[in-house]
Parts: structure tokens; sequence; C-alpha cells
């Protein structure tokens, strides 16, 4: 039955800078019914034209075989790697987060900020805007804190992963 317990994993893929790569990776998972937790693109060799995608999904050690090989076969993918499966990989989220308070709730709001080392990178008399980076567990956990102090608005990047060591994609 290990097979059958659901796992998170960190996919990255290499992929061929062309108009409607990614539309083709987001329908592989659509068509299939895998869901996408997370999903970062950016170019990384405008000379050679490619780009890496960073997936965060979760399905059973079979499935994420399965999606990892379906992803292989795609014309414009170069290279397919499960961050996590041979080893620890590092992985960082963006957030800003706006909280709208006065008053202690304010003040309570910088002291946590502080705690998360969260930067403000924009206040008013009635706002602040911060900026936090860490593992995805770091930023939920910060937005359920800032969520009772008058959370307003938030915007995250998704995961940027890498596996630890000498290995690359």
């Amino acid at each position: 039955m290990a097979n059958m317990v659901e796992k998170r994993a960190v996919i990255g893929v290499l992929i061929e800078d062309e108009s409607g790569a990614l539309a083709r990776v987001v329908g592989l998972f659509s068509g299939r019914g895998y869901n996408i937790e997370s999903l970062t693109v950016a170019s990384i060799d405008p000379e050679a034209r490619l780009s890496r995608i960073t997936i965060v999904t979760t399905g059973t050690a079979d499935v994420i075989e399965q999606i990892k090989a379906q992803l292989a076969r795609l014309v414009p993918v170069h290279r397919v790697r499960d961050l996590g499966a041979d080893g620890p990989c590092v992985a960082r989220e963006l957030a800003m987060v706006k909280v709208v308070s006065t008053g202690e709730t304010r003040t309570e709001g910088l002291r946590i900020a502080d705690a998360f080392r969260a930067r403000v990178v924009d206040t008013t008399s009635g706002s602040f805007v911060f900026e936090l980076t860490g593992t995805a567990d770091k930023v939920d956990a910060f937005v359920d804190l800032m969520r009772p102090l008058g959370l307003a608005e938030l915007s995250r990047t998704g995961v940027a992963a890498m596996a630890r060591g000498p290995g690359v994609l």
C-alpha cells in the first residue's frame, strides 16, 4: 500500500521557449485531472531559447512517475526532474502581503513581520505591504497570523526550487 500514499512533488522542467509550450504542459495536467498547486516559469537562457518550469503537484508515487514520463514525451521538453526524489531540494516562495490596520494591531503586525524577517516595502498611515521570502509553510504561517490583524490582499509567486548538491536540471 506504500504506492497509495500521496506525496508532494516539486518537478523541474527544462523546456523550449516557444509559443504554446506552457499551454501544452498545463493541458497535460488538466487533461488527465492532475492538480497543480504551484507553477512558475521563466526564461533561463534567451540565446538557447530555454525556459524553466517548476511545478508543485501531489499524487501517489505511481502518479508522479506517470506525470514525469508524460512531461518528458512532450515535444518542447528537454528534461524533467523530480527535484526532491534524489534527495532534498531548496524551495522558496516570495509573497507580498497587504495589512490594513491602525493602533495596537499595527504594532503587532510589525512585531510579527520582524519575527518572520518580512520587509516593509510600502507603508501608509493605514496599511503596510510586507515582502516575505521562504518556504511555502513559512509564507502560510505568516499569512495565517496576519489574517486577524487586517490582511487585505495577498500575492504569491509560486515555488522556485533546485535540488541540493552538484546535480542540475
